[in-house]
This record gives structure tokens, C-alpha cells and sequence, in this order.
């Protein structure tokens, strides 16, 4: 009886599919773990996954939604909250910064928060990567078109303001702060954002040198 050939193994592209999108998925941590956030490309996580990359923008779009699903955040637009800060006058954009983030997290009354910051904090890799994705799409943008200096010094005096609230509204709520309407925090809180975005910096007598912008005017 002649024997019958085993069916070809396919070979190439992985289809498009639950698994495929988990596969890029972990493709694009390893990515960004190794060569850091801003070197780390779609084409590259797509090598990686051994997909092509219109599959990569099939599932998340860009770069930046691919690391926000990588951080669980995949709902999160980092560029509407800098449309939202940055529509309108300079005199305003602290607050308008802090009533786009907590509305942002208001979603699902901080839910989001509280289940994903705890998991990127206790990784020490996307711990690290954390600051660069905020610096290059979220707090580096605005900074940048206020043309201001020491613009890396005050994209931390602002993570460290929103850290807080972020903390004290959602994993530690403190009231009344916690239950505050987003137009009150961002009334409460917004003036010294904008202290730290846009006032002289106070000097310090011999201090350690303030860090120099960044080529990327961080």
C-alpha cells in the first residue's frame, strides 16, 4: 500500500489572531527592555514576533499604544492627553494637564490604576522604562513647546506632583482629595504644575548643578 505523505508544515508569517496579538505582545516587552523606549521600533518587535508589521499596527496602531498595551494601559492615549493640556493658553496648562490625567483615570473610577501601577512598579524592566515613555510622549512634549529650560527638571517636578495624586486619589486615597470632581483637583493642584512648568526655578547656593536638556529638549 503506497505510503501516504505527511500534510507540508506551513511555513512564514504567523496569521492574525488571539495568539498572534500575545505573541507580538511579548515581543515588544523583550523590544523594549533591551533597547529602551524610544530606540525600540514597530518593525523591529515585528521581527521579533516573526510577524510582518502592518500585523503589529493591525493590533495597536503605534509605538506608543504598543507600550501602553505592554503595560496593560491599552485604552490610555498619551497623545490626547497632551492635545487636551496644550489646547489653550500657557496660563492655563497646568491645570487643563491635571483635569486630562484624572479624568483619564476617573474612567473606571481608578480601577486601571490600581490593578496595573502596583504590576509596573514591582518589574524592575518596565519600572525603568516607565520614565522614559512619560519623558518622550507625555510630559517631554508639553515641555518642549514651552520652549522653557531645564525642561528635564521640570518633566520631574511635574511626575513627582501627578505621582502623588495619582497616589492619594487611587491607591491610597486620602479624602476629602479622593473624592474630589475632576474640575476641583484640577483647580486645587494645577497652579503649582504650572509653577513647576513655567516660573523661574528657585536656585540653590551651592547645590549640585541642575541637568542639562536632553537633545530631545527634556
Amino acid at each position: 500500500m503506497p505510503r501516504v505523505p505527511a500534510p507540508a508544515t506551513r511555513r512564514g508569517r504567523r496569521p492574525a489572531g488571539h495568539d498572534t496579538r500575545a505573541t507580538v505582545l511579548d515581543a515588544a516587552r523583550a523590544e523594549f527592555l533591551e533597547r529602551g523606549y524610544e530606540a525600540a521600533s514597530v518593525r523591529a518587535v515585528a521581527r521579533r514576533a516573526g510577524v510582518d508589521p502592518g500585523t503589529v499596527r493591525h493590533w495597536f496602531g503605534d509605538k506608543t499604544h504598543l507600550f501602553t498595551a505592554t503595560l496593560g494601559l491599552a485604552d490610555v492615549d498619551p497623545a490626547a492627553v497632551v492635545r487636551a493640556a496644550t489646547d489653550g493658553p500657557v496660563a492655563g496648562l497646568g491645570e487643563r494637564l491635571v483635569r486630562a490625567v484624572v479624568t483619564v483615570w476617573d474612567t473606571d473610577y481608578g480601577d486601571t490604576v490600581r490593578l496595573v501601577i502596583p504590576a509596573v512598579m514591582s518589574d524592575p524592566g518596565l519600572r525603568a522604562l516607565l520614565p522614559q515613555f512619560l519623558g518622550a510622549e507625555l510630559l517631554g512634549p508639553i515641555v518642549r513647546r514651552l520652549e522653557v529650560s531645564n525642561a528635564r527638571l521640570r518633566t520631574s517636578l511635574v511626575a513627582s506632583q501627578m505621582a502623588g495624586v495619582l497616589m492619594t486619589r487611587y491607591l491610597v486615597p486620602i479624602e476629602p482629595l479622593a473624592s474630589q470632581p475632576p474640575e476641583r483637583v484640577a483647580a486645587l493642584v494645577g497652579p503649582t504644575l504650572q509653577r513647576y512648568l513655567t516660573d523661574p526655578l528657585p536656585a540653590v547656593a551651592h547645590g549640585p548643578a541642575e541637568e542639562q536638556n536632553s537633545s530631545h529638549g527634556e
